[in-house]
């Protein structure tokens, strides 16, 4: 009965253009257990929120908005590094880094330019006067949300390249947070909010679904790493 719900599963993807039939030998290695969390998490994901960091250093801190990423269906990362290489702790990520797609840029320009080209509002994380409060900011359309260094936030240059500020609301003595935590904030909100407004646009389409899918299930056990690298090769 299991067997014969897997594969039904697995026809109905090749149905839908998401699997092909060459995809079989990794799902056979798989519990249909682990074949339904992945397409439950897959039909969660989207790329209409974006986050990004410029000169975030501290590898937990970086981890952290990975991991919260992962928690919120947040499909994409632009990491834009600083005095430190982007090495997030992997006791943090909690193994969550490998099913992201993470875009590191040589610039913080170059990482806003490429996200704008592709349809994004770049909001920047700034308590200034002409901040907007995080719940009036617009998501209507997809929106990259940059956060900035520990100590110094984010840097002037990413200031004149983002297309709005925004700040968390704080009403305490104290106004800023942890990096991650306002990452954290940020994307449980913008999440929760951009799915009932944006409808089923919110999604993955269905080429992103298969893209991502397919390297998912490359990625799901040992055995089935060990497979990809013998049929093919290293991930690239």
């Amino acid at each position: 009965m299991v067997m014969d719900e897997k594969l039904a599963l697995f026809q109905a993807l090749i149905k839908q253009g998401i699997l092909d039939e060459e995809d079989r030998a990794y799902w056979d290695l798989l519990t249909l257990h682990r074949v339904k969390r992945l397409l439950d998490v897959l039909r969660c994901r989207t790329r209409h929120i974006v986050v990004g960091m410029e000169a975030v250093d501290d590898g937990h801190n970086q981890a952290a908005i990975l991991r919260s990423a992962d928690a919120f269906g947040v499909q994409e990362v632009a990491v834009v590094t600083g005095q430190a290489p982007f090495s997030p702790s992997e006791r943090v990520t909690q193994g969550a880094h490998k099913w992201l797609t993470i875009r590191k840029y040589p610039d913080i320009g170059a990482a806003m330019g490429a996200l704008r080209a592709r349809g994004y509002h770049i909001w920047a994380s700034r308590l200034a006067p002409n901040a907007i409060p995080l719940d009036e900011v617009d998501l209507s359309r997809p929106a990259a949300f940059f956060f900035g260094n520990e100590h110094e936030g984010l840097s002037e240059e990413a200031i004149r390249h983002a297309d709005n500020l925004f700040v968390i609301p704080m009403v305490g003595f104290v106004q800023s947070l942890n990096v991650s935590v306002a990452a954290a904030i940020t994307l449980y909100h913008t999440t929760h909010r951009a799915r009932e407004e944006v409808g089923p646009a919110y999604f993955l389409s269905l080429e992103e679904q298969r893209h991502l899918l397919r390297r998912w299930i490359r990625l799901s056990s040992p055995a089935v790493r060990r497979m990809a690298r013998i049929l093919e090769g290293p991930p690239t």
